[in-house]
């Protein structure tokens, strides 16, 4: 079933004129956006006029998925092209504790091992420079993004969130500035003078940008505009519009920096989420609404349904990927490593293994993916309402299995959106060939799974809900 992926052809980067020189990439992971946050997503109240242009000059993908319902494990899938399961990162670092839950979460990797091989280190073999701006979540100062092949790191730790997007952050990579300074504008400033700095050279950014993520902030003039307006279709929040709008600020100010200097036709800009919106958490008080809404997709993020990993993907690239595009195949956050290593002529270290699969044939519109399905393993719990599961893709089938109860429900995605009729029973043969083919991926990369839980007590199961352990 995998395929690693070996590319012949090796450039000499400093021996070729600017025009013929690999491409530069800004990768924007955006924290907790959902698949309906963005105006050519189809939001009426959020305001994002910078990525929908970005979206009518490249291609939107309307089935792009996480490599997770939370955000870790997917930030380790995006630099290594390698799924959650097979890295043992499963969870967000450092987790949920529920000591008497039914099951018992398996001994999880809570870092990015620095043996495991990153995009950036392997970008770097071609000379480019590159810079980790934004949120990195992916262990302590052993594991920082300047331990992974990155030449800079602005505002990456342990962090999941910022103590404030208003100056000071208390982030410590990251120094203060101007008092009430907005931290979505900050990064945003660093990074186009890095690409200043580094304009005759090919660079690579990543930005993962901390917001949309809670404590959920914006800037006042900003919110006030939202308040006037009436919310639609789920959304109307005017204090998480505002966030979201400061995303779109970086994303104009980005491409504005590009076109004066006159690197946009040979940039790639890739534009994502690291999981589904924030639609609520459940505690032992009863659920509480999240900030946002991602129907007609269900539930959000830290959920086994569509809303927890059902995301925006738009990747644009002047003269290779035709603008105004859309494509509905599925994809997932593990793609990005040998697409972006295609794209640069970029080989694999030898022996490496990638999960997934390049999309340039889908992005140059040449072609279609070879494999049939794609995969998710979460054996942890989350007050977004997930219990440990395991869910494929294929086509237009998901399955889920839920590991408290064995059982499995399945739907189909293109005539059921919100995941609201189980016809498993109905198409029983479906479900059973979805779970054999589900068994043997978690065989083959190696998932770890929960086990029955000897403290288990019924009465007690909800303890530590909505209360993440400490790093």
């Amino acid at each position: 079933m995998l395929r690693p992926l070996f590319i012949a052809l090796v450039f000499v980067t400093a021996s070729l004129p600017a025009q013929d020189r690999p491409p530069n990439i800004i990768f924007m992971l955006i924290d907790d956006m959902g698949w309906t946050d963005l105006g050519c997503y189809g939001s009426k109240y959020y305001e994002t006029p910078s990525i929908d242009q970005l979206a009518k000059d490249g291609m939107r993908f309307t089935n792009a998925y996480s490599a997770c319902t939370v955000c870790s494990p997917t930030r380790a899938a995006v630099p290594t092209g390698k799924s959650p399961a097979r890295l043992h990162i499963t969870d967000w670092i450092a987790g949920h504790d529920r000591p008497h839950a039914r099951l018992k979460i398996p001994e999880w990797t809570k870092h990015l091992p620095l043996e495991e091989e990153t995009l950036a280190e392997r970008l770097k073999t071609r000379g480019y420079a590159t810079a980790s701006i934004g949120k990195w979540h992916l262990g302590g100062p052993d594991f920082y993004p300047e331990k992974q092949g990155f030449d800079v790191n602005i505002g990456g730790t342990d962090r999941g969130q910022p103590p404030s997007y208003f100056s000071p952050y208390g982030i410590d990579t990251l120094n203060d500035g101007p008092k009430d300074e907005f931290l979505t504008d900050r990064l945003t400033t660093e990074a186009i003078g890095f690409i200043e700095k580094n304009k005759a050279q090919p660079f690579y950014i990543y930005m993962p940008h901390f917001a949309v993520h809670t404590p959920i902030m914006g800037k006042p003039d900003v919110v006030a505009k939202y308040q006037k307006k009436r919310g639609a279709g789920g959304h109307s929040n005017p204090v998480y519009a505002a966030l979201v709008e400061s995303v779109d600020d970086s994303v104009g100010r980005l491409r504005a920096t590009l076109k004066k200097l006159d690197l946009s036709d040979n940039t790639i800009f890739v534009f994502t989420s690291d999981n589904g919106g924030l639609s609520g958490t459940v505690s032992a008080k009863g659920w509480s609404r999240g900030p946002t809404d991602n129907s007609p997709a269900r539930l959000g993020k830290g959920s086994a349904y569509d809303g927890g990993v059902h995301i925006p993907l738009i990747v644009s690239w002047p003269g290779t990927i035709p603008a105004g595009e859309e494509c509905d195949a599925p994809v997932i956050s593990y793609d990005h490593v040998p697409t972006l290593l295609a794209a640069t002529g970029t080989p694999v270290k030898d022996g490496q293994i990638v999960d997934g699969e390049s999309l340039m044939p889908l992005l140059t519109q040449k072609g279609s993916l070879k494999r049939d399905a794609i995969y998710w393993h979460y054996p942890h719990y989350h007050p977004g309402s997930a219990t440990p599961y395991s869910a494929v893709r294929e086509g237009d089938w998901k399955l889920i299995e839920f590991f408290e109860t064995s059982h499995v429900e399945l739907y189909n995605l293109r005539r059921d959106p919100g995941e609201l009729e189980n016809v498993a029973d109905v198409d029983a043969d479906v479900a059973a060939a979805l779970t054999e083919k589900l068994h043997a991926w978690r065989k083959e990369v190696g998932a770890q799974e929960p086990t029955l839980n000897q403290d288990y007590d019924p009465e007690k199961s909800l303890e530590g809900v909505g209360k993440g352990k400490k790093k």
